[in-house]
């Protein structure tokens, strides 16, 4: 079976590591098609858009992306970030973070971690909707903001609809049932806000009564963060909102080692895009420097997501293999090596 696959290396080491990732699929033997397009902040510079059209129809073509990594500007107007646009163009509302212990890599905070975040991503915060009231707007839009009255005040729109919550809960509690997991955890802060996590906490318990087999837990987001540090051992899979999941899957990252090994896929009903959870790192751009785990694992995640189960669990063996032997390693995990050697450490071991 052929896939076409469009290929976004985007800003900084985002070619690095697209560059790895290409040593490991060249040495697996399935028919792809790669589609080559551009996206981020060079496209600003050139288009004063981050996703151009050409690139529009380059992923339109294709069955999923694999993408790099974007540098961001805040405070620039007009400037809209590519990966958020692509996100709610193709409503990849799952955002699917797995967080593991690797054997050998010695940034491992605990050796026992093996955890799995689902964060939705289609809405709250990063719903884009932002205002500068006007004082009269302001007192219309609720009692309470009487007290702001007469203050130079901008407003968030905190969005959170019953559907992506309801969405992003089956999607947790899916893929805890398909692959042996025992506990979902949600994740929320309901005790304040009330409105919003509250339609969140109702779906999450809808949902968990269809899965009886599933042991769950429901956490302040507070608590979570902290319990990460003390006990990281007891989450199996998190699902959570937009925000909450964006700031809880840094701090994962760093348990198993840093953000050179978090990787993640945005999926939607029909399309999907993998990628890294690093930024794009302009001061290493080009020195193909950095871990590429990250953009590998991201690989794996791609090829589970296409079916190619074998060759995914291939990857991730090899993977493994190389962090546990340590012979071939980036500076981050004490080595001298670089990003394409450490990939091609990894593609011989397939």
């Amino acid at each position: 079976m052929g896939y076409r696959i469009c290929r976004l290396p985007g800003d900084g080491i985002g070619h690095d590591v697209m560059k790895a990732a290409m040593i490991v699929m060249e040495k697996i033997p399935l028919d792809i098609q790669w589609v080559d397009a551009e996206a981020g902040w060079r496209m600003w510079e050139k288009y004063q858009n981050t996703v151009p059209d050409e690139t529009w129809k380059a992923l339109e073509s294709a069955d999923c992306c694999l993408f790099g990594a974007i540098t961001s500007k805040p405070g620039i107007k007009g400037f809209l970030s590519a990966i958020l646009q692509i996100r709610q163009k193709f409503d990849l509302y799952i955002n699917m973070r797995p967080f593991k212990s690797y054997p050998g890599v010695s940034l491992n905070y605990r050796d026992d971690i093996d955890m799995v975040l689902f964060r939705e991503n289609s809405e709250d915060l990063y719903s884009g909707v932002e205002f500068y009231p006007t004082p009269e707007a302001l007192i219309d839009m609720h009692p309470r903001m009487e007290r702001f009255k007469g203050k130079d005040v901008a407003v968030s729109c905190r969005v959170i609809t019953r559907e992506g919550c309801r969405r992003i809960c089956e999607a947790a509690f899916r893929f805890a049932s398909e692959n042996g997991r025992k506990r979902v955890t949600g994740v929320h802060k309901a005790n304040v806000i009330r409105l919003t996590d509250g339609i969140f906490l109702e779906e999450f318990r809808k949902v968990a009564e269809k899965y009886p087999q599933i042991e769950t837990a429901e956490e302040n987001v507070d608590a979570v963060a902290m319990w990460f540090i003390k006990k990281p051992e007891f989450y199996d899979v998190l699902v959570t909102t937009n925000m909450f999941g964006d700031i809880l899957s840094d701090e994962a990252a760093q348990l198993v080692g840093s953000l050179g090994f978090a990787a993640s896929a945005n999926i939607g009903d029909k399309y999907a895009l993998f990628e890294p959870s690093h930024g794009s790192a302009p001061k290493y751009a080009g020195q193909f420097k950095v871990n590429p785990t990250a953009m590998l694992l991201s690989v794996k995640m791609m090829l589970d997501w296409l079916g190619e189960k074998e060759w995914a669990a291939r990857l991730e063996a090899a993977i493994a293999k190389v962090l546990l032997e340590g012979k071939v390693k980036t500076y981050d995990l004490g080595g001298v090596n670089g990003t394409l050697e450490m990939a091609e450490e990894v593609a011989k071991n397939l």
